[in-house]
């Protein structure tokens, strides 16, 4: 039978209370990482769009750490993205600062209209290394 342990980042967690959902959830030997957006300490999102999605991928990497993980143990990744057209260039840059070289986590964008006042979302999963 599998297990199922919710993980959260140091602070944020009234962000987490407040929605009602976890940071994470680990189950074996992978970690289910919840949509991260580019929010700061105080919950409003980052100014401008390359700043939503360094700090959306900086939230990530707290989740990740927290569960002793990092982005080399991330293999699926979805993001979601109000403009795609007009984002996805930026997108593509910062993704190859944290991914810089093959082999790639798999991933997959989705164009959405709605991302409660935020323009990007990352959502992965990861495996926990022994």
């Amino acid at each position: 039978m599998s297990t199922r342990d919710a993980v959260f980042p140091a602070g944020r967690h009234e962000l987490y209370a407040t929605h009602r959902y976890s940071a994470a959830i680990r189950s074996d030997d992978l970690l289910f990482v919840s949509g991260q957006v580019g929010s700061r300490d105080d919950g409003s999102p980052a100014p401008d769009f390359e700043a939503q999605v360094r700090l959306a991928f900086a939230n990530l990497e707290a989740t990740l750490r927290a569960a002793g993980c990092g982005f080399d143990d991330i293999v699926d990744v979805t993001t979601f993205h109000t403009d795609p057209a007009r984002q996805f260039d930026t997108v593509l840059a910062v993704k190859d600062e944290i991914f810089p070289q093959a082999p790639y986590p798999s991933w997959t964008a989705i164009g959405v209209t709605w991302l409660a006042g935020f323009d990007f979302e990352i959502k992965v999963i990861a495996r926990i290394p022994r």
